[in-house]
């Protein structure tokens, strides 16, 4: 994914001001969305003047963009369309853009890095060609990626189950506002269980004491931390028996059943969503249910407004963020990525998880942060440079050759042993954001942001830097020179373009 440029939001003037141009973006204007929206909802520009009260010329003019759009045209756009401000502010455009922009880049479909400003406003502006673009680059991915997808014996393809669930986040943008509610009702109801009136009243111990009385009181389940075998965690429907392993550490415990918890209060409106994301197998409706139920737990545990508010507070410090809710390193992480209320945005994070072979097991990103799907990443990322020094936060600003410039950082983690003498599983955490925001983050405060930034690509195979030397195959975009007589210092003789 390659990103857009950042939106540039501008204040609305009370009534009786200078009128303000509003919701412009480079590369993406309001004026197009307004228009997208209309042929959309099957309206003509006559049709959707007389509702806004102006001319058809005027509307013309505006959906060109060659002409302001008022605040009060602004709130009837709203009423008229039945759309939240956010949606006229072009994060869908963006989101469209930054997934065309992939796909034209891979190989398969052309190879096309550098499209101009103006051409991809236009194609994005057609939601039918966007659509069989997108469409054709997962074809192209399914048969170059048969570990990907499955084939049935009619010769019917079918996408994975985690490829589902990865979708369903995608589309979301990694935040679920009805259930960061529903995270709400529970957590003023495990107040109101402790007596209080106001559930930020709940200190971070409190909320965990407080699920397991009601788990127990109010749903009867008998619950035990004991020795299990092949398992984490174990329920047992017949006999209401939660069984959680001795070798999880605190915070893991207490995630776990937060977990119970939600899959007994929360399973209607959980289920409500996965069905309506229309799943193509049993596998992938379970996966997401547990996906769903993940994030409600953390919504619980680490409830949006007070995150948020603490995120900012801590200048997004992940250890002390984690320390103050008492949750994991991996949890805080995970949850920091999903600040995207809209009305209360939060820095937009990736969050990638790496094992020390390079495979990405998890990634969202609310940034375009162009993150691989199957192969290696760059091996010069601190993602996975990272498992070079365990423990420690490794950060660096990080620039791409399409010149996407990003503040990045990453921590080694240890995961759970299977049993007593098993191997812990180490990952390491990444994250990151556009380099705008790194005044804003601790981990930004030793670096110089003005210095160069160390240059990374998506892969080896889809990298333009000809200058690598950490390069384990050449790239699929350039010209290789090999020349008997001379040995260069990268491990591939690139012709620069």
């Amino acid at each position: 994914m390659w990103t857009l440029a950042s939106e540039n939001y501008r204040p609305l003037h009370q009534a009786g001001g200078p009128r303000k141009k509003i919701g412009t973006m480079s590369g993406t204007r309001i004026g197009r969305i307004i228009r997208r929206l209309r042929l959309e909802r099957e309206l003509s520009q006559q049709g959707l003047a007389a509702r806004l009260d102006i001319s058809p010329s005027y509307l013309n003019l505006i959906e060109h963009n060659q002409r302001a759009v008022t605040a009060q045209i602004l709130i009837k756009l709203t009423r008229v369309f039945d759309v939240p401000m956010e949606m006229l502010s072009g994060s869908e455009e963006q989101m469209a853009g930054a997934r065309v922009r992939e796909a034209l880049s891979d190989p398969a479909l052309g190879g096309i890095h550098d499209i101009p400003p103006h051409e991809l406003t236009a194609l994005i502006s057609q939601p039918s060609i966007v659509s069989a673009i997108l469409a054709l680059h997962q074809a192209a991915r399914a048969a170059r990626h048969d570990a990907e997808t499955m084939q049935l014996p009619t010769g019917q393809r079918i996408i994975l189950p985690q490829e589902e669930v990865r979708h369903l986040y995608e589309r979301r943008n990694n935040h679920f506002e009805e259930l960061e509610s529903c995270a709400e009702d529970i957590l003023e109801q495990l107040a109101s269980d402790r007596g209080l009136k106001d559930s930020s009243r709940l200190s971070p111990p409190e909320v965990g004491y407080a699920i397991l009385n009601r788990l127990r009181h109010h749903h009867n389940l008998d619950i035990h931390i004991t020795k299990t075998e092949g398992s984490l965690r174990n329920y047992d429907l017949s006999l209401r028996r939660l069984q959680l392993s001795e070798l999880m550490p605190r915070e893991s415990r207490e995630f776990q059943l937060c977990f119970q918890l939600v899959l007994l209060e929360a399973d209607d409106l959980i289920s409500s969503i996965v069905e309506a994301a229309r799943p193509g197998s049993d596998e992938s409706r379970t996966l997401m249910k547990i996906g769903l139920a993940n994030y409600t737990a953390a919504s619980i545990l680490m409830p949006y407004d007070a995150f948020l508010a603490a995120a900012r507070d801590l200048r997004h410090d992940i250890d002390c963020i984690a320390a103050r809710f008492g949750v994991s390193f991996h949890q805080a992480a995970h949850r920091l990525a999903s600040m995207q209320k809209p009305g209360a945005r939060g820095i937009p994070f990736f969050f990638a998880r790496i094992d020390q072979a390079g495979n990405i097991s998890k990634h969202f990103s609310a940034c375009n942060f162009p993150i691989l799907r199957q192969g290696n990443p760059c091996p010069r990322w601190n993602g996975c440079t990272a498992f070079s020094t365990p423990g420690n936060i490794v950060a660096e600003t990080s620039k791409f050759a399409n010149g996407a410039t990003f503040l990045t950082f990453a921590k080694t983690v240890t995961g759970i042993p299977a049993g007593p003498g098993e191997m812990r599983p180490i990952h390491s955490i990444a994250m990151g954001c556009p380099i705008e925001h790194a005044p804003e983050i601790v981990y930004a405060d030793h670096l110089g942001l003005q210095a160069e930034p160390s240059h990374i690509g998506l892969s080896c195979h889809l990298c333009d830097w000809t200058d690598c030397r950490s390069r384990a195959f050449p790239p699929l975009n350039h010209r290789l020179t090999p020349d008997l007589n001379n040995r260069t210092t990268t491990p591939f003789a690139i012709v620069p373009e």
